[in-house]
């Protein structure tokens, strides 16, 4: 399960970086924030 989330963490993290460089930033952001949110070193929301 860790592993789930640290991936879906990454995913969202590199999504959030690609957006940033779009120009679309406060999206970029918030999918940024999500991904350490969610990430195993953040506070996750499943446990």
């Amino acid at each position: 399960m860790a592993f789930i989330l640290w991936l879906i963490a990454v995913v969202l993290v590199i999504g959030g970086i690609v957006t940033l460089v779009r120009g679309q930033i406060l999206f970029g952001i918030l999918l940024i924030v999500v991904g350490l949110l969610v990430g195993p070193g953040g506070v996750s929301i499943f446990t």
